[in-house]
C-alpha cells in the first residue's frame, strides 16, 4: 500500500478519537521558520526524509512558492502520530508571514483551536507577528510559543549564555502583552506564556533540535550546555539529545485543547447569532460526529478535474459522499460527490470527515471562504473579516480577444479562492482587479498567465482611493428626472463607535434583522429613533428613515436603498468609495401613480439628492498607508529618515539596539513603488523591511485637488468634480 493511502487510512481512523485531535496553525511574521518547521513534523509522520527535514519546505508546495522562498498560501497536511504510546492525529495549517497573505492566516483562524506562534529570537515580536496572535485570539485559537533560530543570538549578536535568556524573556513578554490585551477574560491566565508552564520551547527548526522545560528535564540537558554546543556548532549531538519533533509534538498535545474542549468556548462567539439551545447548538458545543453536520468553509480550491472544492472545519456531525448539504447564502442544496483530506500538495479521498476535524468536500457548487455548510438550515456563522483591505488596482485585459471567455472564468475562479481580491469587470473588455499590495498582484497575474492559461496585458499599479465627509450638511432636496418626486436628505459623518462595530462583524452589513440591530446601535451612541428607523447598511454606513406618515413611502422603500448603495459605491468627487456616513431622509413628496416612481425615477433622485448633501457639507479623499517597520544600521538610519520623509512619511517610533536600529514609519501607498529600490540604495543593501496594513487616513488638503483630477481623468470623466448645484438642477 502506498505511503500516503496508509496515512489516509491512520488518520480516519484517528478522527474518530476526537479527545486526540489537535487543529493547529503554525503562524509567525514572513523568514520566521514557520515551514522549515513544520518539515520536522512531515518526516515525522513520514512523508519525507529526516534528512530532508528544514530543507525541502514541503508545505511550499507551489512553483512560486519555491522561487522567491516565501510562503503565499496556507497548506493543510492531516498528520498521525503516536506519542507516548498513545496516537494522536494533528490537522496543521501552515500559514504565509507576507502581509501580502495575510487573509490566509485569517481564514485558518477559523479552522483551528490553537496556534504555534514562531518568533525569531534576533527579529523578536514583529508587526506581522502582532496582528496574527490578535487574529487568533479574536476567534479563540490558544497559543503556544517557539523563538526560533536561537543559535543567530550566538552567531551574530555574540551573546552570551545570560544575555541570550534576556532575550528569552523579553519576546515572551511582548508575547503575553498581546495575549492579555486580547485573550478572553476568563481564559487569559490559562493562557500566557510562560517557561514554567511548558508552553514555550526554544531552538532552531533548520538544525531540528529544541528545548523546553520539560525536554531539558527529560533529556537531562542545561542551558549552558546548549549554549556551548552552539558556540561550537556541534548541531547533531542536540538533535540526538533533544530532537524537534519530539519537543514540538509534546507542547501542541500537552498544551493545545481537542476540538471537545475548544468548542465548548469557541462556538458561541463563532456562532454568536445562533440559539446554543437547539439540537444544532448543542450538538456543535459536544463535538458530536453523531449530530447533523455543520460546517465553515475557510479556503477554496480549485481542482482542474474536479472543478471547486471546499475546505470544510466540521463543528458537528459526519460528511459522507452523497450527502445533501446545505449551502447557507445561496439557500440550496448541493449533493456531496466526494470528500477527502488534504496531504499538503495532494487530496487523498476518504470515506469520511468527523465533526472536530478538517476535510476537503467536493460537490459543493459556488461556495465561498466563510459559507456556513449545514445538513439543514441554521443561523449562519459570523462572517470571516479580513484585517486588510484592497489598497492596489491594476487594469487587465487580453492579448487576444477570443481569450475574454477564458478570462472572466479565471478572474471568477481566483475571486472565489482568494475574496480578498476585489474584481470589477468592465464592457470594455479593460477588467480592474484590486489586491493588498504589489506582491499580492504580482501573484494573481502569476495564476492567470500559467495556471489559467490566459495571456493578458496589465497596466502599471493604480492607488485605491477612499471619499469622506467632513462636516454635517444642511437639508438638501433632490428631484426626480420627471420632476414629479422629490426627497429631502441630510448627511453626516456616523458615530466611530459604529464605523468600528461594522469593521469589526458586531454589526452585519445589509438590512437591519431584529430588535438587537438597533439595539446594539443605542449601546453604541446611536439616537434611539435613529437607530430604529434604518433602512440599510453599506460600506461601513447607514441610510435612515427620519420621515413620518409618508404616503407611497414603502412602495419606492427597494430603489431608495439600491440609489444609496450606488451613491456609496461611487462617490460624487471622484467616483471612489465612500464609507462611515449616515444619510437620514427627512421628507419625501412622491406622485400618486407608480408609474411615474418606478427605478428611472428614484434611484436617480435619492443619489442626486446624497451626492449634493455630501458636496455641500464638503468631502474630502482618504488614502491607504502602510505601516513600514525598517532595521538598519545606525551610520544609515539618517538616510532612511530622510528617505521616509520625503515621501511623506510619519515616523512613529525610532530604536537603537547596539549597532542597529528600528525606524517605525507610516507611509501612503502612493509613495512605495519604487521604495525598495532607494531603500537598498540608501543603506548599500544593509536594510531589513517590513509592512503592514495601516488604514485609510486623510489625504493632505493642498495634494486632494490635483489626485482627484487624476482620478477622473483616468476614469473618463471631466477633470473637474461636480459642484453641489449640479446635482440639485
Amino acid at each position: 500500500m502506498a505511503r500516503k493511502e496508509f496515512v489516509v487510512g491512520e488518520v480516519q481512523r484517528m478522527m474518530e478519537t476526537i479527545d486526540t485531535v489537535r487543529n493547529v496553525a503554525i503562524v509567525a511574521h514572513v523568514d520566521h521558520g514557520k515551514t522549515t518547521l513544520t518539515d520536522s513534523l512531515i518526516a515525522r509522520a513520514g512523508l519525507i526524509s529526516k534528512e530532508l527535514a528544514g530543507e525541502q519546505r514541503w508545505t511550499d508546495f507551489d512553483p512560486q512558492e519555491q522561487a522567491r522562498g516565501i510562503t503565499i498560501k496556507s497548506a493543510d497536511v492531516s498528520l498521525g502520530f503516536n506519542f507516548e504510546g498513545k496516537d494522536h492525529l494533528i490537522n496543521l495549517i501552515d500559514t504565509p508571514g507576507h502581509v501580502d497573505f495575510g487573509f490566509h492566516v485569517v481564514r485558518a483562524m477559523r479552522a483551528v483551536d490553537g496556534i504555534c506562534l514562531v518568533v525569531d529570537a534576533v527579529e523578536g515580536v514583529m508587526p506581522q507577528t502582532e496582528t496574527n496572535l490578535r487574529q487568533a485570539l479574536k476567534e479563540r485559537a490558544k497559543p503556544v510559543l517557539f523563538i526560533n533560530k536561537i543559535d543567530r543570538l550566538i552567531n551574530e549578536l555574540k551573546l552570551d549564555s545570560a544575555g541570550m535568556q534576556a532575550r528569552f524573556v523579553k519576546i515572551i513578554t511582548q508575547v503575553n502583552k498581546i495575549i492579555s490585551a486580547n485573550a478572553p477574560p476568563e481564559k487569559k491566565d490559562d493562557w500566557l506564556i510562560s517557561v514554567n508552564k511548558g508552553n514555550v520551547a526554544f531552538g532552531t527548526a533548520f538544525n531540528k533540535w529544541a528545548v523546553s522545560i520539560k525536554s531539558m528535564k527529560k533529556f537531562n540537558i542545561t542551558f549552558p550546555e546548549i549554549y556551548q554546543r552552539c558556540v561550537d556548532g556541534d548541531h547533531k549531538s542536540l538533535v540526538e539529545r533533544s530532537p524537534l519533533d519530539e519537543v514540538l509534538l509534546e507542547i501542541i498535545i500537552s498544551h493545545l485543547p481537542s476540538p471537545k474542549v475548544a468548542q465548548t468556548y469557541r462556538i458561541p462567539v463563532l456562532w454568536r447569532h445562533g440559539d446554543l439551545t437547539t439540537e444544532a447548538g448543542k450538538s456543535m458545543l459536544a463535538c458530536d460526529p453523531n449530530g447533523k453536520v455543520i460546517g465553515v468553509c475557510f479556503g477554496v480550491v480549485y481542482d482542474e478535474h474536479a472543478g471547486e472544492v471546499a475546505v470544510i472545519r466540521f463543528f458537528s456531525g459526519t460528511a459522507e459522499k452523497g450527502q445533501q448539504l446545505y449551502i447557507s447564502s445561496k439557500k440550496m442544496y448541493a449533493k456531496v460527490q466526494s470528500v477527502g483530506i488534504f496531504m499538503g500538495p495532494d487530496r487523498v479521498t476518504a470515506e469520511k470527515v468527523m465533526a472536530g476535524n478538517i476535510g476537503a468536500v467536493v460537490g459543493l457548487k459556488d461556495v465561498y471562504v466563510g459559507e456556513t455548510i449545514s445538513l439543514e438550515p441554521i443561523e449562519p456563522f459570523e462572517q470571516i473579516k479580513h484585517y486588510s483591505e484592497p489598497v492596489i488596482t491594476k487594469s487587465i485585459e487580453v492579448k487576444e480577444q477570443k481569450d475574454l471567455p477564458k478570462l472572466i472564468e479565471a478572474l471568477r475562479s481566483i475571486s472565489k479562492e482568494d475574496p480578498t481580491i476585489k474584481v470589477q469587470l468592465a464592457e470594455t473588455g479593460e477588467h480592474l482587479i484590486s489586491g493588498n499590495g504589489e506582491l499580492h498582484l504580482e501573484i494573481i497575474e502569476y495564476k492567470i498567465v500559467n495556471e489559467k492559461k490566459v495571456p493578458i496585458i496589465t497596466s502599471p499599479p493604480i492607488v485605491v482611493y477612499r471619499e469622506a465627509l467632513l462636516a454635517k450638511s444642511p437639508v438638501v432636496e433632490g428631484k426626480s428626472p420627471n420632476k414629479h418626486n422629490k426627497l429631502k436628505v441630510t448627511v453626516e459623518p456616523l458615530e466611530p463607535e459604529v464605523i468600528q462595530a461594522i469593521q469589526d462583524g458586531v454589526v452585519k452589513e445589509g438590512r437591519p434583522k431584529g430588535r438587537e440591530v438597533w439595539e446594539k446601535f443605542i449601546e453604541l451612541g446611536m439616537d434611539r429613533e435613529e437607530a430604529k428607523s434604518i433602512y440599510d447598511i453599506h460600506n461601513g454606513s447607514v441610510f435612515i428613515d427620519c420621515t413620518k406618515g409618508i404616503q407611497y413611502l414603502n412602495e419606492v422603500e427597494e430603489l431608495m436603498i439600491q440609489g444609496f448603495e450606488e451613491a456609496l459605491d461611487q462617490g460624487p468627487m471622484a467616483k471612489e468609495k465612500m464609507s462611515g456616513i449616515k444619510v437620514k431622509l427627512v421628507d419625501a413628496t412622491l406622485h400618486e401613480d407608480n408609474i411615474h416612481r418606478g427605478p428611472a425615477q428614484m434611484i436617480p433622485t435619492i443619489k442626486r439628492a446624497i451626492y449634493a448633501a455630501m458636496l455641500t457639507a464638503g468631502v474630502t479623499l482618504l488614502e491607504p498607508k502602510q505601516k513600514v517597520l525598517i532595521n538598519t544600521l545606525q551610520d544609515y538610519a539618517g538616510n532612511v529618515i530622510t528617505l521616509t520623509n520625503g515621501r511623506r512619511g510619519q515616523l512613529v517610533d525610532m530604536q537603537q539596539e547596539g549597532e542597529n536600529t528600528a525606524i517605525t514609519t507610516v507611509l501612503p501607498v502612493a509613495e512605495m513603488f519604487g521604495f525598495a529600490n532607494e531603500l537598498r540604495g540608501a543603506t548599500q543593501g544593509r536594510a531589513i523591511w517590513y509592512q503592514e496594513y495601516a488604514g485609510y487616513q486623510p489625504m493632505p488638503k493642498e495634494l486632494v485637488a490635483k489626485v482627484v483630477r487624476q482620478i477622473r481623468e483616468r476614469k473618463g470623466e471631466k477633470p473637474d468634480p461636480p459642484t453641489a448645484a449640479f446635482f440639485m438642477e
